[in-house]
């Protein structure tokens, strides 16, 4: 079991401390610079009000998490299918060989 530490983020100019595991410390920094980073574009596209900019960051967020999911689906998928034809290839082969075998 890691050990826990806390972290010190900044976010929209404001500090937070926050607890996590010492291995987890690097991702919760680059996470909390994402954060701030598209916090800020929002802040920047005219929307006024902290809770406001945190629900529109989190929403694009959630719809950029929502696309990654589903492409990763997609491209699973299709790693499925082309496992299977490869499947089926090889038995052919496999066949192919007993067949050729069988007639020499």
């Amino acid at each position: 079991m890691s050990e826990s530490s806390s972290v010190i983020v900044h976010i929209l100019d404001k500090e937070y401390r926050v607890a996590c595991a010492a291995d987890g410390r690097e991702d919760l920094i680059r996470a909390a610079r994402l954060l701030d980073d598209q916090m800020r574009e929002v802040k920047d596209a005219n929307v006024i009000g902290l809770e406001r900019i945190a629900v529109m960051t989190a929403l694009n967020l959630a719809h950029e998490l929502l696309q990654a999911t589903g492409e990763l689906s997609q491209q699973s998928s299709e790693s499925s299918r082309v496992s299977a034809l490869l499947n089926k290839v090889e038995a052919e082969i496999r066949a192919c060989n007993k067949l050729a075998g069988v007639l020499i």
